[in-house]
């Protein structure tokens, strides 16, 4: 059995806001982006063969800013700065991996990694968070739209970020 901490059980003990019905599934979900030098942060994990922005799913009592924060600690263990929220994307699709149809609430922040240490790991680099292992890679923003790459609306939209908080629908 792992050893974890008290704080680290006291997390997990607090419920991801995601249920699945059937093969249908809802997820509550945030992401962040973070550009530097004409490049995005992707990242792939074990699981996944494609492409898709650091985050997750938020916890039951958390907000989304908390979220955000919270899934870059454990992935990348850095503390960004939020920005500004982007989108609440409302996204309809089916996964990949596996086959569910999913109904998914993603709230995209644009986030600044200065002072972080992270421009510093170079163009690709691995990190593991608990029993996972993220591929992290420094993705041109021309190159999205030849990658596998979730989600499909950031291929075109990363051209152009919102000045205002948007609300948007995709069906995949």
């Amino acid at each position: 059995m792992d050893d974890f901490t008290l704080n680290e059980m006291l997390e997990m003990s607090r419920k991801n806001i995601s249920f699945q019905e059937g093969d249908h599934k809802f997820n509550y979900r945030v992401c962040g982006i973070i550009l530097h030098e004409g490049k995005i942060l992707a990242m792939q994990d074990e699981r996944s063969p494609y492409y898709y922005l650091p985050g997750g799913r938020v916890k039951m009592g958390e907000t989304a800013e908390q979220a955000i924060l919270r899934e870059y600690s454990e992935e990348l263990n850095i503390t960004p700065e939020i920005i500004r929220p982007l989108w609440l994307n409302q996204a309809f699709f089916t996964e990949d991996v596996d086959k569910l149809q999913y109904h998914e609430l993603c709230l995209y922040f644009l986030l600044s990694g200065e002072g972080t240490g992270l421009f510093k790991m170079g163009e690709q680099f691995t990190l593991k968070e608990r029993h996972h292992t993220h591929r992290f890679v420094w993705m041109p923003l021309e190159q999205l739209e030849k990658e596998y790459f979730y989600p499909l609306f950031l291929k075109k939209e990363i051209f152009h970020l919102p000045d205002s908080f948007t609300i948007r629908t995709e069906y995949e």
